[in-house]
């Protein structure tokens, strides 16, 4: 017994992504030469040895039953040697080797009610965050959004007959979990309240210089009430970022009578023709109204079509709307401009001259 090695068990992390490569991929890793689209939401890619990878991609909720989980892996089993992947935007993609299984696939993911699209020139499936499902600070709903907001933009995710690209983004608060940042369009969950502070709790359950330090403006003051630790805020301080309800859960920020959302436009992550941009203010503030939020969807519906309308092919939002002028933009869409898009932050540095907000 002595001599037996002794068998050790770590932790030794996720296995290694090449585990689960389809053999196609595999066997031409680092050699695709090419890609080209079949049909909306179907693109094929060659390899310098001749090989084809065709590639299904399904528009899906973020938020899956394992039931639909199931169903997925089936049909992964019956036509793809048992081989699919997620997108970082909800889509779930489907590697085939036979052309000849993309119509079966495409029926049994119409019969499951999983449209296929999303590529090239058309609105990819929606990147957000978690909503009141799950999020302790969210300021609106994020799968209510995005369900009503795909259900009325639904042929712009099935026809590839949009100038270019276009992403949207849905993060429930200001915290910015989704890429509302860097999105075409981009509808962002907003408090317009500060923090109620619980003096009864807030001692017992926080840590008050990490509660004060939290605070990027410096609202956040210590006090005593009743004798007893707790923290103060100066209202005229506070821009509602919920960053210390982050850490301190006797500090809500939540308010449904109050919170909402806007809606900004104009950012993205590519570098092609322009700059990486970030997005703009458009819509300051929409109330709240579930479940289907017809505010919110009717808004995007509406710059979504001016844009189609007036862009020219292979604009992005952002470089549409440079062009055109913020103006023009303000113009064309009917939104209305406010005293909320001038930007009087005299704290910015760099960023501030770069801005596209009208100043004064």
């Amino acid at each position: 017994m002595a001599d037996q090695p002794v068998k050790r068990i770590t932790d030794i992390g996720p296995p290694h992504y090449q585990k689960f490569l389809p053999p196609s991929v595999k066997r031409n890793y680092g050699q695709w030469k090419s890609h080209e689209k079949v049909a909306p939401g179907v693109l094929v890619h060659e390899s310098e040895s001749g090989e084809r990878l065709y590639t299904v991609r399904a528009g899906s909720p973020r938020l899956l039953a394992v039931q639909t989980l199931r169903a997925f892996a089936d049909l992964a089993d019956k036509y793809c040697g048992g081989y699919l992947r997620f997108t970082s935007r909800n889509n779930v993609e489907f590697l085939l080797e036979d052309p000849a299984n993309i119509a079966p696939l495409k029926a049994d993911l119409a019969q499951m009610g999983f449209p296929v699209g999303g590529t090239n020139n058309a609105i990819s499936n929606i990147v957000h965050t978690q909503g009141w499902i799950h999020c302790h600070s969210a300021a609106t709903d994020a799968s209510g959004i995005v369900k009503g907001l795909m259900d009325a933009l639904y042929e712009r995710f099935t026809h590839e007959d949009l100038p270019a690209k276009l992403r949207v983004a849905v993060a429930c608060c200001v915290n910015m979990c989704g890429a509302v940042h860097c999105s075409d369009i981009a509808i962002l969950g907003i408090h317009t309240r500060p923090p109620t502070v619980k003096h009864d709790t807030l001692a017992r359950t926080c840590e008050l210089p990490t509660v004060i330090a939290s605070c990027p403006t410096g609202a956040i003051r210590s006090a005593s009430v009743e004798g007893k630790p707790s923290v103060s805020v100066v209202d005229e301080q506070c821009m509602y970022c919920g960053n210390c309800y982050t850490v301190c859960p006797s500090m809500p920020m939540n308010d449904p009578d109050h919170d909402g959302c806007s809606i900004w436009v104009g950012g993205k992550v590519s570098n092609a023709r322009s700059a990486p941009a970030f997005s703009k203010l458009a819509i300051p503030f929409l109330a709240n109204t579930p479940p289907r939020w017809p505010e919110v969807v009717d808004a995007v519906v509406n710059i979504v079509n001016v844009y189609a309308a007036n862009a020219r092919r292979h604009e992005r939002v952002g470089e549409w709307i440079a062009r055109i002028g913020w103006p023009r933009f303000f113009e064309v869409t009917g939104i209305p401009f406010t005293r909320h898009h001038i930007d009087d932050f005299k704290h910015a540095g760099l960023t501030y001259a770069r801005s596209t907000h009208i100043r004064f």
